[in-house]
């Protein structure tokens, strides 16, 4: 019987205890992103939205060194650390799926030097180009999923990680999935009943959950969780479930 367990975390006020992306407006003169850029975000979408940003930060003087310096601010959620490494320590697998930008994340992971805890980050590619200006693409493009983005479909990425893990020989006890956003929404709706949900009091996934479980309408749409559910407000919450699990 397989003992790993997963464990498929958000970044964003999950990992971490700040939106990096918004953590970078303060960068701008001010503090203030014009509001011209700010109107976009309902058309273009949040990945073409920080684009934006960064043109205008670039416009700006705003450079790596600045970008690095900003994210290096920004503090781990209480108890994540001491969850991510007691994971590490146990051998079970941690991987990241966030709709941040892989520049972010990577030096966030190694200014905190839990970088090697983690197999994989699943997010959307992120890098400076020949004139110092850091850009964004999509992870992907995807028009099966109506509950996420356009750019990521958190659902999509954790079966396709569960796939491919499984063609090279690897089951896993069971899939711990720890977030607080609306687009942690559609991979919780596709875990089994041997897995577990971990939303983020208060926040948007926790109250998502708290709804579906009231709402027969919802169920009878298709929306049912099958999924344990362990609420959480510091990663060590997780962290004394997770020694249970082990026990």
């Amino acid at each position: 019987m397989a003992e790993k367990i997963l464990f498929a975390f958000d970044f964003d006020h999950t990992v971490i205890d700040e939106n990096s992306d918004l953590y970078c407006k303060r960068l701008a003169p001010d503090g203030k992103i014009p509001q011209e850029i700010e109107d976009t975000y309902s058309d273009v979408g949040w990945t073409k939205y920080m684009g934006l940003i960064f043109e205008y930060l670039h416009s700006h003087g705003v450079t790596e060194q600045h970008f690095r310096e900003c994210m290096n601010e920004i503090p781990l959620t209480k108890g994540m650390r001491e969850l991510i490494e007691y994971a590490t320590e146990n051998k079970h697998e941690s991987i990241i799926i966030s709709d941040s930008n892989s520049w972010f994340i990577e030096n966030i992971l190694n200014e905190s030097g839990l970088k090697d805890a983690f197999s994989e980050v699943y997010t959307n590619p992120a890098q400076y180009d020949a004139e110092g200006r850091l850009t964004i693409e999509f992870y992907h493009k995807q028009d099966w999923c109506d509950l996420s983005t356009i750019n990521l479909c958190k659902g999509h990425i954790l079966q396709e990680h569960l796939r491919r893990r499984e063609q090279e020989g690897i089951r896993y006890k069971c899939v711990v999935l720890v977030g607080d956003g609306s687009n942690d929404f559609c991979p919780a709706l596709r875990l089994t009943e041997n897995d577990y949900v971990c939303p983020r009091i208060s926040y948007r996934l926790w109250k998502k959950i708290q709804k579906l479980e009231s709402d027969q309408e919802a169920v009878g749409n298709g929306h049912k969780l099958r999924a344990q559910v362990v609420n959480w407000t510091s990663g060590l919450d997780i962290l004394e479930f997770l020694k249970s699990l082990d026990g």
